[in-house]
């Protein structure tokens, strides 16, 4: 899932603390003596339910009930949910990418979450709208991500990183001698391309007159795409970057040039954090570099979220689980064990979290950047784009022919699997 390699301001909650009795949907009586001894299902992302371990076990107290984490791969939720969730072994509260949420709903996967202003105004604007469908709200955000820029400071230090993107090409073309690289990205993949051909004017969708994802409006293929496209395919005809990064195999020879002290620099993400470090590297972060026009390079906001299965059988009590595990207090602890960019705002600007690099980094990018569309006609838009990225970056097609053949691709696809819309 692309947004697995792959968030400003808004008012704070009035009540400082997110508790569940002040901003939490309440039970009734009731419901509260029905819940007990129940047992709700998290499926939380793989190596991360250590960031809520002590959220879980002060939940189970305060409500009587049994939460049980399973770690699964959080792109990959939603594709297990559509069996485990009917067969009833899915389950109550999982954690999905921002750009699956349209395709979720669409689906009757995931319920809308009723809960209150102040709990919705505790996180960023554009997370939040990562959640939203149709006005309605169907998730609380745990989590934001952008690409960023990892540098090796034992082959350039940051005084000497180039500001431009052109100005890498320069450099790469400087130091690069076929087996130690300057700059290198996944540019056939428009997950990472979109960064330069958005930063010339292409766009994915463009927005109707309510600020919605209009999926009859195409941007891939104008005129900035295909500008940004050319200087994307520079780097390629010029030797700059290895045939190996091309396909699927890409993420995975890019990540091993820069871990084996090969690339000066690489476009990836705070997921990688925890590799690189374990890798021994000395690097360093930073945001996109500009491009020539003085834009600076944009990026996808990756959100990830805390959503309630439609299938739940404790729908209500799954929610609160929801809004307490994405709450203020539970997201700073969540950040100090996983060292994911919380999306609550008051934390997202915090200095004492600020001491990470990374979040360093990924906040002053998101400044730059796009949310990613979440609209179920962006499943048309990954392949062929990606094809023509492909095809761009072996010389077998021009920008504009295969930009131009992946917008009728993707339109033929959107006519025929959303008309009905």
């Amino acid at each position: 899932m692309k947004m697995v390699k792959k968030y400003t301001g808004i008012m704070l909650c009035a009540a400082v603390s997110l508790s569940l009795a002040a901003c939490g949907p309440q039970e009734s009586s009731s419901e509260k003596t029905s819940s007990k001894g129940s047992e709700l299902v998290v499926w939380e992302d793989k190596e991360k339910s250590i960031g809520i371990k002590d959220a879980v076990a002060e939940f189970e107290k305060e409500h009587d009930v049994k939460v049980k984490v399973v770690e699964k791969p959080y792109a990959q939720q939603i594709e297990d949910l559509r069996m485990d969730g009917p067969a009833g072994t899915g389950p109550d509260v999982l954690t999905m990418p921002g750009d699956q949420i349209g395709t979720a709903v669409t689906e009757g996967l995931i319920k809308e979450l009723n809960v209150e202003k102040d709990v919705r105004s505790l996180y960023t604007d554009a997370s939040i709208q990562s959640q939203m469908v149709d006005q309605k709200l169907y998730g609380l955000p745990k989590a934001v991500e952008t690409t960023v820029l990892f540098y090796n400071k034992d082959l350039i230090s940051e005084d000497e990183l180039p500001q431009t993107l052109e100005g890498w090409y320069d450099y790469s073309k400087k130091t690069d001698d076929g087996s130690k690289f300057g700059f290198l990205a996944l540019f056939d993949q428009i997950y990472y391309a979109q960064s330069v051909m958005g930063g010339y004017g292409g766009y994915i969708f463009g927005k109707d007159k309510d600020g919605n994802d209009d999926p009859s409006d195409l941007g891939i293929n104008n005129e900035g795409a295909v500008k940004g496209a050319e200087l994307i395919q520079k780097f390629y005809q010029d030797g700059l970057f290895p045939a190996g990064i091309v396909g699927e195999q890409g993420i995975n020879v890019l990540e091993s040039l820069f871990t084996e002290g090969k690339a000066a620099a690489i476009i990836s993400g705070p997921w990688n954090v925890e590799a690189f470090s374990k890798a021994g590297i000395n690097y360093g972060i930073t945001k996109l570099p500009k491009l020539k026009n003085g834009k600076n390079m944009s990026s996808f906001i990756g959100v990830k979220s805390y959503n309630v299965s439609a299938f739940s059988k404790h729908a209500e009590l799954a929610q609160e689980l929801a809004v307490f595990l994405a709450n203020e207090k539970n997201s700073k602890k969540r950040y100090e064990q996983t060292k994911e960019v919380p999306a609550v705002q008051s934390l997202a600007g915090d200095k004492a979290n600020m001491k990470s690099e990374a979040a360093r980094a990924v906040t002053e990018q998101s400044r730059f950047s796009e949310q990613t569309p979440n609209i179920p006609e962006m499943n048309e838009i990954w392949t062929p784009a990606d094809s023509a990225l492909q095809t761009i970056a072996t010389g077998k097609a021009n920008p504009k022919k295969a930009l131009d053949q992946a917008a009728e691709t993707a339109k033929g696809q959107i006519k025929a699997k959303h008309s009905a819309k």
